[in-house]
Protein backbone atom coordinates (compact mmCIF):
# COMPACT_ATOMS: atom_id res chain seq x y z
CA UNK A 1 0.00 0.00 0.00
CA UNK A 2 1.52 3.03 -1.27
CA UNK A 3 1.72 6.02 1.30
CA UNK A 4 0.58 9.38 0.47
CA UNK A 5 2.71 12.43 0.00
CA UNK A 6 1.21 14.07 3.19
CA UNK A 7 3.27 17.18 4.49
CA UNK A 8 2.12 18.45 7.76
CA UNK A 9 3.58 19.44 11.02
CA UNK A 10 3.60 16.62 14.09
CA UNK A 11 4.11 18.27 16.80
CA UNK A 12 4.54 15.40 18.93
CA UNK A 13 7.17 13.77 16.62
CA UNK A 14 9.52 16.63 17.65
CA UNK A 15 10.15 15.20 21.13
CA UNK A 16 12.44 12.47 19.42
CA UNK A 17 14.36 15.34 16.74
CA UNK A 18 17.96 15.01 17.94
CA UNK A 19 18.75 18.81 18.04
CA UNK A 20 22.19 18.06 19.29
CA UNK A 21 23.19 16.80 15.53
CA UNK A 22 21.57 19.81 14.46
CA UNK A 23 24.10 21.73 16.37
CA UNK A 24 26.97 19.56 16.03
CA UNK A 25 26.61 19.81 11.89
CA UNK A 26 26.38 23.49 12.55
CA UNK A 27 29.52 23.95 14.62
CA UNK A 28 30.87 22.16 11.83
CA UNK A 29 29.74 24.61 8.93
CA UNK A 30 30.87 27.83 11.17
CA UNK A 31 34.46 26.24 11.59
CA UNK A 32 34.74 25.52 7.96
CA UNK A 33 33.26 28.77 7.42
CA UNK A 34 35.75 30.97 9.43
CA UNK A 35 38.77 28.86 7.86
CA UNK A 36 37.37 29.41 4.20
CA UNK A 37 36.73 33.18 4.73
CA UNK A 38 40.65 33.42 6.28
CA UNK A 39 42.22 31.52 3.32
CA UNK A 40 39.85 33.53 0.76
CA UNK A 41 40.08 36.93 2.00
CA UNK A 42 43.43 38.24 0.25
CA UNK A 43 41.53 37.76 -3.01
CA UNK A 44 37.65 37.40 -2.45
CA UNK A 45 36.62 39.19 0.70
CA UNK A 46 34.10 38.28 2.55
CA UNK A 47 32.21 36.40 -0.83
CA UNK A 48 32.77 33.00 -0.06
CA UNK A 49 32.22 32.95 4.02
CA UNK A 50 28.93 34.59 2.73
CA UNK A 51 28.37 32.02 0.36
CA UNK A 52 29.17 29.05 2.73
CA UNK A 53 26.66 30.84 5.83
CA UNK A 54 23.88 30.70 2.61
CA UNK A 55 24.35 27.13 2.20
CA UNK A 56 24.03 26.53 5.69
CA UNK A 57 20.77 28.03 5.57
CA UNK A 58 19.96 26.59 2.74
CA UNK A 59 20.99 22.85 4.26
CA UNK A 60 19.13 23.50 7.48
CA UNK A 61 15.86 24.67 5.25
CA UNK A 62 16.67 21.51 3.00
CA UNK A 63 16.31 19.19 6.57
CA UNK A 64 13.37 21.65 7.80
CA UNK A 65 10.95 20.07 4.74
CA UNK A 66 12.47 16.40 4.96
CA UNK A 67 11.70 15.94 8.81
CA UNK A 68 8.12 17.09 7.53
CA UNK A 69 7.63 13.77 5.42
CA UNK A 70 7.50 10.27 6.63
CA UNK A 71 10.49 8.67 5.36
CA UNK A 72 8.46 5.81 4.56
CA UNK A 73 6.98 8.27 1.62
CA UNK A 74 10.35 8.35 0.21
CA UNK A 75 10.69 4.89 0.30
CA UNK A 76 7.94 4.82 -2.61
CA UNK A 77 9.77 7.75 -4.72
CA UNK A 78 13.00 5.55 -4.83
CA UNK A 79 12.98 4.35 -8.34
CA UNK A 80 12.36 8.17 -9.37
CA UNK A 81 14.89 9.55 -7.36
CA UNK A 82 17.40 6.83 -8.59
CA UNK A 83 16.32 6.50 -12.15
CA UNK A 84 15.78 10.98 -12.42
CA UNK A 85 19.92 11.07 -10.83
CA UNK A 86 21.08 8.75 -13.07
CA UNK A 87 19.33 10.56 -16.20
CA UNK A 88 21.18 13.80 -14.87
CA UNK A 89 24.59 11.83 -14.95
CA UNK A 90 23.77 10.95 -18.45
CA UNK A 91 23.21 14.90 -19.40
CA UNK A 92 26.19 15.95 -17.51
CA UNK A 93 28.53 13.60 -19.83
CA UNK A 94 27.19 15.82 -22.88
CA UNK A 95 27.09 19.50 -21.24
CA UNK A 96 28.90 19.22 -17.99
CA UNK A 97 31.90 21.70 -17.44
CA UNK A 98 35.18 19.81 -17.35
CA UNK A 99 37.21 20.86 -13.63
CA UNK A 100 40.53 19.55 -12.84
CA UNK A 101 40.07 16.94 -16.14
CA UNK A 102 36.44 15.38 -14.30
CA UNK A 103 33.30 16.80 -16.61
CA UNK A 104 31.31 16.48 -13.28
CA UNK A 105 29.78 19.95 -13.06
CA UNK A 106 26.59 20.93 -15.07
CA UNK A 107 26.40 24.95 -15.18
CA UNK A 108 23.31 26.81 -13.89
CA UNK A 109 23.88 30.65 -14.31
CA UNK A 110 27.00 31.59 -12.27
CA UNK A 111 26.42 28.42 -9.97
CA UNK A 112 27.05 24.87 -11.40
CA UNK A 113 26.05 21.70 -9.27
CA UNK A 114 27.60 18.16 -9.29
CA UNK A 115 25.42 15.38 -9.94
CA UNK A 116 27.30 12.95 -8.86
CA UNK A 117 26.81 14.20 -5.28
CA UNK A 118 22.61 13.63 -5.74
CA UNK A 119 23.62 10.19 -7.45
CA UNK A 120 25.36 9.20 -4.60
CA UNK A 121 22.38 9.72 -1.86
CA UNK A 122 20.30 8.20 -4.62
CA UNK A 123 21.87 4.58 -4.64
CA UNK A 124 21.89 5.09 -0.73
CA UNK A 125 18.15 5.53 -1.25
CA UNK A 126 17.87 3.33 -3.51
CA UNK A 127 19.87 0.13 -2.23
CA UNK A 128 17.82 0.73 0.87
CA UNK A 129 14.24 0.25 -0.93
CA UNK A 130 15.78 -2.85 -2.60
CA UNK A 131 17.34 -4.33 0.60
CA UNK A 132 13.61 -3.58 2.52
CA UNK A 133 11.61 -5.33 -0.94
CA UNK A 134 13.84 -8.22 0.00
CA UNK A 135 13.58 -8.15 3.75
CA UNK A 136 16.89 -7.89 4.01
CA UNK A 137 17.27 -11.59 2.35
CA UNK A 138 20.64 -10.41 0.43
CA UNK A 139 22.25 -13.57 0.05
CA UNK A 140 20.08 -14.77 -1.88
CA UNK A 141 21.77 -14.51 -5.13
CA UNK A 142 19.27 -13.01 -7.39
CA UNK A 143 18.74 -10.17 -4.80
CA UNK A 144 22.73 -9.60 -4.62
CA UNK A 145 23.03 -9.17 -8.06
CA UNK A 146 20.00 -6.39 -7.81
CA UNK A 147 21.80 -4.68 -5.86
CA UNK A 148 25.42 -5.23 -7.55
CA UNK A 149 23.53 -3.78 -10.69
CA UNK A 150 22.04 -0.52 -8.95
CA UNK A 151 25.31 0.12 -7.55
CA UNK A 152 26.96 -0.67 -11.04
CA UNK A 153 24.94 2.27 -13.04
CA UNK A 154 25.80 5.24 -11.33
CA UNK A 155 29.52 4.32 -10.58
CA UNK A 156 30.01 3.42 -14.26
CA UNK A 157 28.77 7.06 -15.11
CA UNK A 158 30.63 8.50 -12.50
CA UNK A 159 34.15 6.84 -13.54
CA UNK A 160 33.49 7.61 -17.21
CA UNK A 161 33.60 11.73 -16.04
CA UNK A 162 36.10 10.15 -14.90
CA UNK A 163 35.86 11.05 -11.30
CA UNK A 164 37.99 8.75 -9.40
CA UNK A 165 37.25 10.49 -5.82
CA UNK A 166 33.42 10.08 -6.27
CA UNK A 167 33.81 6.67 -7.38
CA UNK A 168 35.39 5.22 -4.46
CA UNK A 169 33.15 7.17 -2.10
CA UNK A 170 29.95 5.00 -3.82
CA UNK A 171 32.16 2.16 -4.06
CA UNK A 172 32.97 2.00 0.04
CA UNK A 173 29.28 3.73 0.64
CA UNK A 174 27.75 0.33 -0.78
CA UNK A 175 30.78 -1.99 0.82
CA UNK A 176 29.46 -0.32 4.46
CA UNK A 177 25.55 -1.11 3.30
CA UNK A 178 26.21 -4.66 2.24
CA UNK A 179 28.28 -5.79 5.36
CA UNK A 180 25.86 -4.52 7.76
CA UNK A 181 23.32 -6.52 5.91
CA UNK A 182 24.34 -9.29 5.96
CA UNK A 183 26.51 -10.47 2.99
CA UNK A 184 28.68 -13.13 3.40
CA UNK A 185 32.19 -12.12 4.23
CA UNK A 186 33.68 -14.75 1.75
CA UNK A 187 31.29 -12.59 -1.38
CA UNK A 188 32.92 -9.52 0.08
CA UNK A 189 36.57 -11.03 -0.09
CA UNK A 190 36.12 -12.25 -3.08
CA UNK A 191 34.63 -8.98 -4.35
CA UNK A 192 37.27 -7.37 -2.95
CA UNK A 193 39.60 -9.48 -4.74
CA UNK A 194 38.13 -8.74 -7.73
CA UNK A 195 38.51 -5.19 -7.67
CA UNK A 196 41.92 -4.87 -7.10
CA UNK A 197 41.86 -7.22 -9.99
CA UNK A 198 39.74 -5.00 -11.83
CA UNK A 199 42.41 -1.65 -10.94
CA UNK A 200 45.52 -3.75 -12.64
CA UNK A 201 43.38 -3.95 -15.87
CA UNK A 202 42.02 -0.06 -16.11
CA UNK A 203 45.58 0.71 -15.06
CA UNK A 204 46.49 -0.38 -18.39
CA UNK A 205 43.95 0.28 -19.95
CA UNK A 206 42.68 3.96 -21.56
CA UNK A 207 40.16 4.50 -19.06
CA UNK A 208 43.29 5.29 -16.60
CA UNK A 209 44.10 8.56 -17.21
CA UNK A 210 47.69 9.83 -17.17
CA UNK A 211 46.85 12.32 -14.13
CA UNK A 212 45.21 9.12 -12.19
CA UNK A 213 48.25 7.25 -12.59
CA UNK A 214 50.89 10.34 -11.80
CA UNK A 215 48.75 11.29 -8.58
CA UNK A 216 48.97 7.40 -7.23
CA UNK A 217 52.36 7.02 -8.49
CA UNK A 218 53.19 10.23 -6.77
CA UNK A 219 51.24 8.65 -3.95
CA UNK A 220 54.10 5.80 -3.22
CA UNK A 221 57.23 8.21 -4.17
CA UNK A 222 56.11 11.59 -2.91
CA UNK A 223 59.87 13.12 -3.29
CA UNK A 224 59.99 11.78 -6.86
CA UNK A 225 57.22 14.26 -8.00
CA UNK A 226 57.69 17.25 -5.78
CA UNK A 227 57.08 19.71 -8.42
CA UNK A 228 53.95 18.69 -9.94
CA UNK A 229 51.78 15.23 -9.28
CA UNK A 230 52.82 15.56 -5.54
CA UNK A 231 53.24 19.63 -5.13
CA UNK A 232 50.18 20.13 -3.73
CA UNK A 233 50.72 17.21 -0.81
CA UNK A 234 54.14 18.64 -0.24
CA UNK A 235 52.40 22.30 0.43
CA UNK A 236 50.20 20.80 2.64
CA UNK A 237 52.36 18.30 4.85
CA UNK A 238 54.07 21.67 5.14
CA UNK A 239 51.40 23.71 6.15
CA UNK A 240 50.06 20.97 8.49
CA UNK A 241 53.48 20.94 10.41
CA UNK A 242 54.16 24.47 10.78
CA UNK A 243 51.04 24.54 12.75
CA UNK A 244 52.54 22.30 15.32
CA UNK A 245 50.01 21.67 18.06
CA UNK A 246 48.52 24.85 18.98
CA UNK A 247 48.69 26.33 15.11
CA UNK A 248 50.16 29.83 14.27
CA UNK A 249 46.78 31.38 15.61
CA UNK A 250 43.20 32.18 13.07
CA UNK A 251 44.39 34.29 10.41
CA UNK A 252 48.23 33.93 10.97
CA UNK A 253 48.48 30.82 8.18
CA UNK A 254 50.97 31.64 5.13
CA UNK A 255 51.52 28.23 3.99
CA UNK A 256 47.94 27.19 3.00
CA UNK A 257 48.28 29.97 0.20
CA UNK A 258 50.39 27.73 -1.76
CA UNK A 259 48.10 24.51 -1.53
CA UNK A 260 45.64 24.59 -4.87
CA UNK A 261 41.90 24.20 -3.84
CA UNK A 262 42.48 25.09 0.27
CA UNK A 263 39.70 26.34 0.30
CA UNK A 264 37.64 23.28 -0.99
CA UNK A 265 39.69 19.83 -0.77
CA UNK A 266 42.11 20.65 1.02
CA UNK A 267 40.44 22.97 4.12
CA UNK A 268 42.40 20.65 6.53
CA UNK A 269 45.48 22.50 5.60
CA UNK A 270 44.19 25.82 6.52
CA UNK A 271 42.72 24.33 10.22
CA UNK A 272 45.99 22.16 10.49
CA UNK A 273 48.23 25.50 10.08
CA UNK A 274 46.05 28.09 12.17
CA UNK A 275 44.65 26.06 14.75
CA UNK A 276 47.42 22.89 14.97
CA UNK A 277 46.84 19.35 16.14
CA UNK A 278 44.41 20.88 18.99
CA UNK A 279 41.78 22.25 15.71
CA UNK A 280 42.39 18.95 14.36
CA UNK A 281 40.99 16.76 17.44
CA UNK A 282 38.63 19.72 18.07
CA UNK A 283 37.06 18.42 14.27
CA UNK A 284 37.33 14.88 14.90
CA UNK A 285 35.44 14.64 17.94
CA UNK A 286 32.56 16.72 16.45
CA UNK A 287 33.03 13.92 13.75
CA UNK A 288 32.79 11.09 16.23
CA UNK A 289 29.86 12.31 17.69
CA UNK A 290 27.78 12.29 14.54
CA UNK A 291 28.88 8.79 13.68
CA UNK A 292 28.42 7.89 16.94
CA UNK A 293 24.80 9.18 16.46
CA UNK A 294 24.05 8.45 12.94
CA UNK A 295 24.65 5.16 14.39
CA UNK A 296 22.72 4.83 17.37
CA UNK A 297 19.94 6.20 15.26
CA UNK A 298 20.50 3.41 12.68
CA UNK A 299 20.24 0.79 15.55
CA UNK A 300 16.57 2.27 16.93
CA UNK A 301 15.41 2.13 13.30
CA UNK A 302 11.93 0.48 13.48
CA UNK A 303 12.58 -1.01 9.61
CA UNK A 304 15.42 -2.17 7.16
CA UNK A 305 14.52 1.16 4.73
CA UNK A 306 15.63 3.33 8.02
CA UNK A 307 18.22 0.81 8.71
CA UNK A 308 20.29 1.10 5.68
CA UNK A 309 19.72 5.07 4.61
CA UNK A 310 21.61 5.75 7.97
CA UNK A 311 23.91 2.66 7.21
CA UNK A 312 24.72 4.81 3.65
CA UNK A 313 24.90 7.74 4.91
CA UNK A 314 27.42 7.18 7.61
CA UNK A 315 29.55 5.46 5.67
CA UNK A 316 29.71 7.77 2.72
CA UNK A 317 30.69 10.17 6.04
CA UNK A 318 33.19 8.23 7.11
CA UNK A 319 34.94 7.52 4.11
CA UNK A 320 34.84 11.27 3.33
CA UNK A 321 36.07 12.18 6.32
CA UNK A 322 39.20 9.61 6.27
CA UNK A 323 40.03 10.19 2.35
CA UNK A 324 39.85 13.50 2.61
CA UNK A 325 41.90 14.29 5.65
CA UNK A 326 44.26 11.44 4.60
CA UNK A 327 45.13 12.65 0.95
CA UNK A 328 45.83 15.79 2.78
CA UNK A 329 48.77 13.89 5.17
CA UNK A 330 50.20 11.53 2.82
CA UNK A 331 47.88 8.37 4.03
CA UNK A 332 45.64 8.83 0.88
CA UNK A 333 45.96 9.14 -2.78
CA UNK A 334 44.74 12.77 -3.95
CA UNK A 335 41.27 12.55 -5.06
CA UNK A 336 38.79 15.36 -5.42
CA UNK A 337 36.68 14.69 -2.61
CA UNK A 338 35.58 17.67 -0.45
CA UNK A 339 35.71 17.34 3.79
CA UNK A 340 31.67 16.98 4.48
CA UNK A 341 30.50 20.32 6.05
CA UNK A 342 33.53 21.83 6.72
CA UNK A 343 35.18 22.32 2.65
CA UNK A 344 33.09 25.20 0.32
CA UNK A 345 30.97 23.71 -2.11
CA UNK A 346 27.02 23.91 -2.65
CA UNK A 347 26.53 20.38 -4.03
CA UNK A 348 28.11 18.60 -1.52
CA UNK A 349 26.75 20.63 1.36
CA UNK A 350 23.09 20.48 0.21
CA UNK A 351 23.57 17.31 -0.04
CA UNK A 352 25.11 16.43 3.49
CA UNK A 353 22.48 18.22 5.13
CA UNK A 354 19.76 16.00 2.83
CA UNK A 355 21.74 12.87 3.92
CA UNK A 356 21.26 14.30 7.32
CA UNK A 357 18.00 15.58 7.09
CA UNK A 358 16.94 11.71 6.19
CA UNK A 359 19.01 10.16 9.36
CA UNK A 360 16.99 12.81 11.47
CA UNK A 361 13.81 11.76 9.95
CA UNK A 362 13.95 8.27 10.50
CA UNK A 363 14.96 8.61 14.25
CA UNK A 364 11.89 10.69 14.70
CA UNK A 365 9.91 8.03 13.42
CA UNK A 366 11.80 5.51 15.15
CA UNK A 367 8.68 4.28 17.05
CA UNK A 368 5.07 4.24 16.58
CA UNK A 369 3.15 7.54 17.74
CA UNK A 370 -0.35 7.08 19.38
CA UNK A 371 -2.12 10.15 18.91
Amino acid sequence: MLHKLNIRINKKLFRYLSYDVLIVCSMLVLFGAINIYSDTKRYAGIQYFKLQMSWLVIGLIAVGFIILIDYMVIANYAPLIYWSSIILLIINQFIGDTVNGATGWISIGSRAIQPSEFAKLALIIMLAKKLDDMEGKINNLKNFLTICFYAFIPMAIILKQPDMGMTMVCFFTVLGIVFIAGLDLRVIVGGLTGVIGLIVVIWNSPLMKPYWKGRLVAFINPEAYSKDYSFQLKQSLIGIGSGGASGLGYGNGSQYMFVPESHTDFIFAVIGEEWGLMGAIFILLLYGYLIVRFIHISKKSKDIFGKIICIGITASFLFSIFQNMGMTIGLMPITGITLPLLSYGGSSMLTNFIGIGLVLNIGMRRKKINF
